[in-house]
Formats: C-alpha cells, structure tokens, sequence
C-alpha cells in the first residue's frame, strides 16, 4: 500500500477528480490556469490538510464508509487506501476513490463521500435535489477513468443554526444519462494535459455569471 506522501505525489503526476472542474473554470476556490501551474510545477499546490473541515472530513470518510454499507447492504463496497486508478489508454487521468462498488448484477459502480457545512439557506439549496456542480464533474471523471456504470455520492450535511443539525443524503448518477458530459470532459481534460506537457498556458476560464 502506498504512504500517503507517495500518494500525493503521484496525483502531481495527472488530472484528479479534485482537479476536473479547474479544468473546465468551473471549481469555485481554483482556477484552470493555478491547476496548470501547479502541474507545471511553477506553483506549490496550498496544503489544506489542517483545516478542521479537511481534518472532519477525513475522521469521518471510512465511519460513512461502514455506514454505507449497513444501509445498502445490496451493494459489495470495497477500498484501497492511497491507491490510483489511471484511464488504461489515458493514464494521466487519475482517480482516487473512496470506494468501488458492485451492485447485484455484477456492474461496477463508485462511492464518493462528502462532508460539508451549510452556512446560509444558498448552501442548504444547493443540495436540496442536485449536487454542487464541481462535485457533479467530480463524479464523471470518476466513471470516465473507471468505466464504472453508476456513481454514489454520500454527503453528510452540517449546519449550526441555533443547534446542531446534521442529515445524510444520497445521490445516484447512471453513465448512461451522461454520455455526452463525458465525452466532453475527456475532450477538455486531454486538451489541458496537452498544454502542461507542451508549458503552454491556457487563458483563464471565467465561470458564468
């Protein structure tokens, strides 16, 4: 089993799920051209594992793990820790799982866990019937690298309105009603990469506003 340093230093080495909405100018802390930097080696990407968000996030992964599993006992969950799939044909597309899945009839799926504090009503809305979209794009690199069939986002929502209160919600994502969001994100992905290996920089993608 991979340490965790070798971990991190091989996800310099590709695109990760973290990294596929800079990509497309649609992650909300990091731009497509601070990721180019970064996996261009003219910036440092920002050590964010002591956050106390990070470090709750991490404590909490493998208990939602077990979780998971006792409440959809329908699904065989299993995990490697600090392991990295690469795309067969594109191995510079990578991905980091929290969990893999097979589902009764044998097909492969993802788990994808997430933790996260609602600040304002904006952010209880946001996950009201949909996920972020950085986390939507995460998910289809996910399945564009594995080839799995489905993906399942756990997410374990926090907020201290007054008091404490927390849910659980779950996501499912077919492949099949995604194709054409795939094939454009590897379309774009393999585009980037082509720009870190060539050290040409990408203009800046602005989000809409």
């Amino acid at each position: 089993m991979p340490s965790r340093a070798e971990w991190l230093e091989a996800r310099k080495k590709g695109i990760g799920g973290s990294d596929a909405a800079s990509v497309l100018g649609l992650n909300p802390w990091k731009s497509n051209v601070a990721l180019w930097e970064e996996k261009t080696g003219r910036a440092e990407a920002e050590d964010i594992s002591d956050r106390e968000c990070v470090r709750y996030g991490v404590a909490c992964e493998p208990l939602m793990r077990e979780m998971f599993k006792l409440d959809f006992p329908e699904f065989r969950v299993e995990h490697e820790e600090n392991s990295i799939i690469q795309h067969p044909k594109y191995p510079q597309l990578q991905a980091s799982l929290d969990g893999q899945l097979r589902d009764q009839t044998g097909r492969l799926g993802i788990l994808e866990i997430k933790t996260t504090t609602l600040n304002s009503r904006a952010d209880r809305q946001q996950w009201k019937n949909a996920v972020p979209q950085n986390y939507f794009i995460q998910l289809l690199h996910y399945m564009l690298v594995t080839g799995a069939e489905f993906a399942i986002l756990k997410a374990r929502l926090r907020s201290e309105w007054g008091e404490l209160w927390i849910t659980e919600k779950h996501y499912r994502f077919e492949r099949a009603d995604h194709e054409e969001d795939l094939a454009y994100l590897l379309e774009k992905e393999l585009a980037f990469w082509r720009m870190v290996e060539t050290d040409t920089r990408p203009n800046l993608i602005l989000p809409e506003l």
